[in-house]
């Protein structure tokens, strides 16, 4: 079985670090991926927008080294993630969760 994402692109917005209910270090970063190719009505590059979510030390790094317009080279996976509404199931979606990062270009000072 195979899941992996591996995603490469802009941080959006400077990371934010903030512990989880048990204590754990995570951080939600989101990153614009401009596709390969040119869209046929427009001639021009299209982007993609993605929540990654990342923890522990994965997420303390990206914090320390990142900020808005960073690239980052990520490895991720996928986990299904159910979202409630009033105590009754909602609806789900998937979430990437980070698991390496690279850091291939830093806007940090």
């Amino acid at each position: 079985m195979l899941n992996q994402v591996i995603l490469v692109g802009r941080l959006t917005s400077d990371p934010e670090l903030r512990k989880s209910e048990d204590g754990k270090s995570v951080t939600t970063i989101r990153i614009a991926v401009q596709r390969a190719f040119k869209s046929g009505e427009t001639n021009e590059y299209e982007t993609d927008f993605f929540n990654c979510t990342l923890w522990s030390g994965v997420a303390e790094a990206t914090v320390d080294y990142c900020k808005k317009g960073s690239i980052v080279g990520i490895k991720a996976r996928l986990a299904q993630k159910e979202h409630l509404c009033e105590n009754k199931k909602g609806f789900s979606y998937p979430e990437i969760i980070v698991e390496k990062i690279s850091f291939i270009s830093s806007n940090k000072d």
